[in-house]
């Protein structure tokens, strides 16, 4: 919401200075998001006179100007204007003046004696870009006839006027006019209101337009009246013109902006109808499908009807016999609009309901002032007074004849009485209250009220929509008691030491570890969008869970990997000239789940299951010299997890997945003392994928369950060996085929022991006919680690384990010793 000061002091002039008012209005929750002066500083610009307009000798844009500025003599200043010409009065900047700076963060420009094309120039002519009213520089700024010549400029234009802009919460739609703010202001300060007043325009005329409402579920209330004979051609009082563009509006034409000051001022939006272009009586309904309606602003739009459930899909209409002719609430059609040409005019305004405008404006990919008021709630107790407004302001700029006013009241809300409790309030706002205080707040704002002990019960007025619980009257009894003067105390709490759990380690620890290893974190939205997250989960559109209201069309699913918004950060860094890139996220992510319960991290239908995912992209380790350097590749990213998962053991087998490579993506295996469990995948990005976000290089993905791998277990103490342990080295041909995971598990349980770790260390292939394998077989070399903590081991027991580990792994997987 954006208005001058001036404006708002017709309505509420309280005793206080620019700053002052703006710091109260802030401290009411009304933030004042900027405030500044209608025109930026300068100095020196004075009203002056063209006395003479010449043509300069040697420049055919350029003339040379007799001007009287009030200093008791001529100045002559060269101007290359077009509209220059004798009797006008302009702002001219003498000698010595400061404009605004052309730019921001500029200097300010100074005016100097100087000469153009040989003829001196002693001041300058200002156009309203100059002074900073604005973009129009075509040519000098011409004043009207009687402004008095010599008078600063700032002061005759009150240039010092201050513009307020202020931030209103969702919930303060009653703030959306001058009269509401001044509503406020009056509550904040005590000043007297002084409300605008005007005379209905007398009715002249018996003409009618027959209006059905059939919706009442769309509008509440309708009113709308016929004036004939008006000057669509007539000139807006500057008046008007200099609010609308302290306001940040823009002249359209009379007409036009009579309906937007008529808004601006009481809040309540309306429309113009041409009701010559208008072809028999106005219906007002819910569109139908296949509807279209070019609007006012170029557009075409095409309506939905119901869904097959019954249920409203679509925005409003007014309508006339031959189809849509304007969004109601939202817009109006380009069909009926007023122009140069209109005489007779349908002027209405309604009270949409809230419910039947809200996000509809959003669906066409615009929004309106209109919509913005109406879909927060507009007053319908003052419907016909804002028409009867309007009128009056028609007819006295525009003329015209004036007919009844049609006013049908259809489904206007009843606003339900709220309870407040004293003491409810002093525990919420955190201060001792007393009735006097509550009662002198209530008065201020206007509420009508009854007190029954420490109860109070408020009717709100019909312009607060947000009055519905008694948290919202709590809410106002703070803003008149001035949040300001809140004392600011420390909560008090008792403080207890916490023990850490032993057995589950934090995420943070994970976030640290990730980090260690060159992960940076990302952290994403919880939707997505369609296209992407079929690509990546391999789901079909029904089984994925939509937003009823997305903020976004690329937000309209939510997210059922983590692996979407990572592409998305790699991709943007890859545009911004990064060629390495490591990254993670923690969050959750969205499963339908029909038998979910509402349990912690589930909702009914619903599943939401906590992961941890990251990618990598890009060179094995940053540019260097000391060696060759190689793309990063599955096995680099598996030690990484090893890493940071420590001491938690994981395997990987092989197996697919829709995002990841066929050939090179495999499911992570958490080994556990009862059964091993299935927490995620890692691989290389699918090569389709890959095409599809148009990365160079397929980076390496991996995606985990946060909560099994948070479950470290209790520490099992064991005591250090006094005897050394014992190494020896198993070398074992098996097919291509075999894994050497498989040879680890079937050695592993097998049990034997003294056995404390095997791990695998090397790996053979013989070239064709070179060696005693086959084409087909490989040679998998393991170190076995054996320890006896109660004695030294003798060669009888290794040879006994190692005699096992072979005869199992030789009935197991078909393999022999090398």
């Amino acid at each position: 919401m954006q208005f001058s000061e001036s404006w708002l002091r017709q309505y509420v002039n309280p005793s206080l200075d620019s700053d002052a008012l703006g710091h109260g209005m802030t401290m009411a929750g009304l933030e004042v998001e900027a405030q500044h002066s209608v025109a930026p500083a300068f100095t020196k610009i004075v009203i002056a006179q063209i006395l003479s307009a010449e043509q300069h000798l040697d420049a055919d844009r350029l003339r040379v100007c007799k001007v009287d500025a009030g200093t008791g003599q001529e100045l002559q200043i060269v101007c290359g204007a077009p509209n220059a010409r004798p009797g006008i009065k302009i702002p001219c900047a003498l000698v010595g003046a400061e404009l605004p700076p052309a730019e921001v963060g500029g200097k300010p420009f100074m005016i100097k004696v100087g000469k153009l094309r040989g003829v001196e120039s002693q001041g300058m002519l200002c156009s309203g870009r100059e002074l900073g009213l604005g973009d129009d520089h075509e040519g000098i700024l011409e004043l009207p006839a009687d402004a008095p010549i010599g008078q600063d400029i700032r002061e005759y234009l009150n240039l010092d006027d201050q513009i307020f802009v202020i931030k209103l919460t969702p919930n303060k739609a009653d703030c959306l006019s001058l009269i509401g703010m001044a509503r406020e202001v009056a509550a904040i300060t005590g000043a007297p209101l002084c409300a605008p007043t005007w005379t209905p325009p007398a009715v002249t005329i018996q003409d009618k337009r027959k209006v059905t409402v059939e919706s009442i579920d769309l509008c509440g209330r309708f009113a709308g009246r016929i004036i004939r004979g008006v000057n669509p051609q007539a000139k807006t009082p500057d008046w008007i013109l200099k609010r609308l563009c302290n306001a940040g509006q823009s002249s359209v034409s009379v007409l036009v902006d009579l309906s937007h000051y008529v808004m601006l001022e009481m809040g309540q939006p309306t429309h113009i109808f041409d009701i010559d272009k208008l072809n028999g009586d106005i219906v007002v309904r819910w569109a139908q499908e296949g509807e279209t309606l070019e609007l006012l602003n170029g557009q075409t739009v095409t309506l939905r009807g119901l869904d097959t459930a019954g249920k409203l899909q679509d925005a409003g209409v007014v309508a006339d016999q031959n189809g849509p002719v304007a969004l109601a609430g939202i817009m109006g059609g380009n069909h009926c609009a007023v122009s140069d040409d209109t005489k007779n005019i349908f002027v209405e305004a309604a009270y949409w309901l809230p419910s039947a405008i809200q996000g509809r404006a959003r669906r066409f990919n615009f929004s309106t002032d209109a919509a913005h008021r109406f879909e927060r709630g507009v007053d319908p107790q003052h419907t016909v007074n804002c028409l009867e407004y309007l009128s009056a302001l028609i007819i006295e700029v525009c003329g015209g004849q004036a007919g009844p006013v049609d006013d049908q009241i259809l489904n206007i809300p009843a606003r339900k009485p709220v309870n407040m409790r004293l003491g409810r309030a002093e525990k919420v706002i955190g201060v001792p209250l007393t009735n006097e205080i509550v009662v002198d707040g209530f008065k201020r704002l206007g509420f009508e009220f009854e007190q029954e002990g420490d109860v109070f019960t408020v009717t709100p007025p019909s312009y607060r929509f947000d009055i519905e619980i008694e948290a919202d009257l709590i809410e106002e009894v703070a803003r008149m008691y001035g949040f300001e003067n809140i004392p600011d105390q420390p909560p008090v709490a008792s403080l207890k030491m916490s023990a850490k759990a032993e057995a589950k380690r934090g995420i943070h620890l994970l976030r640290q570890r990730f980090a260690l290893q060159g992960y940076q974190e990302a952290v994403n939205f919880g939707f997505t969008d369609l296209e992407g997250e079929q690509r990546l989960a391999g789901a079909k559109e029904q089984d994925l869970i939509k937003v009823l209201n997305p903020i976004a069309s690329q937000y309209g699913v939510m997210r059922g990997n983590l692996w979407g918004g990572l592409l998305g950060n790699l991709k943007a860094n890859l545009n911004r000239g990064a060629g390495r890139v490591r990254l993670f996220e923690a969050g959750r992510v969205f499963k339908r789940d029909a038998d979910a319960s509402e349990e912690a991290g589930k909702v009914a239908g619903f599943h939401q299951p906590q992961k941890i995912g990251g990618l990598a992209y890009g060179l094995f380790v940053p540019e260097q010299w000391t060696n060759v350097n190689r793309a990063v590749d599955f096995f680099d990213v598996k030690g990484d997890l090893e890493r940071v998962l420590d001491p938690l053991h994981f395997v990987t087998d092989a197996a697919q997945h829709p995002a990841l490579h066929p050939g090179r993506s495999a499911q992570v295996i958490l080994k556990a003392e009862k059964n091993n469990i299935a927490i995620g995948w890692i691989g290389e990005l699918h090569p389709g994928l890959q095409q599809a976000y148009e990365l160079p290089q397929a980076p390496v993905l991996f995606e985990l369950d946060l909560e099994p791998i948070r479950e470290l277990g209790l520490p099992v103490s064991e005591e250090l060996s006094k005897f050394p342990a014992v190494q020896r080295d198993l070398a074992l041909v098996v097919k291509q085929n075999v894994s050497a995971q498989s040879l680890l598990d079937v050695m592993a349980a097998s049990k034997q022991s003294f056995v404390r770790n095997i791990e695998l260390f090397d790996e053979f292939k013989s070239r064709a006919g070179s060696s005693a394998m086959a084409d087909d077989e490989k040679s998998l070399a393991f170190r076995v680690t054996l320890l006896n903590t109660q004695e030294t081991l003798q060669d009888a027991q290794i040879d006994a384990v190692m005699t096992a580990l072979l005869a199992a792994v030789e009935k197991k997987c078909a393999a022999r010793l090398r």
